[in-house]
């Protein structure tokens, strides 16, 4: 009778362990999600040459290439691109050169 206290006794406190470790790293995985958002940067960049319905798809593929660029969002008619990077790994100026070199200068503005 004992023995079956104690095991269910023990089996409670390992059951409550568990919850209260989730608990307690579940604040920190929270923190790493909200740096790993902080890590990121929005630049829009002034495109020229646009003048196709393939040009936008090109600047896009080149823009992409660039390490560390997550999304690129082109707008044809504004002739603009939104970039999404990791500044730690690319710059505004890498990802204006893409552009550039696939015959589209970009300019980065905000």
């Amino acid at each position: 009778m004992k023995r079956s206290i104690i095991i269910g006794a023990s089996a409670f406190a390992l059951g409550a362990a568990s919850i209260l470790s989730t608990i307690a790293v579940s604040p920190l995985a929270a923190q790493s999600a909200v740096t790993e958002v902080a890590a990121v940067r929005t630049t829009t960049f002034a495109i020229e040459n646009m003048t196709c319905a393939l040009c936008p798809v090109t600047v896009k593929s080149a823009m992409e290439r660039v390490d560390g660029v997550q999304s690129v969002e082109i707008d044809f008619d504004a002739k603009t691109a939104t970039v999404i990077f990791d500044p730690t790994v690319a710059t505004p100026q890498a990802i204006a050169a893409a552009s550039t070199d696939a015959g589209y200068p970009a300019t980065a503005g905000s």
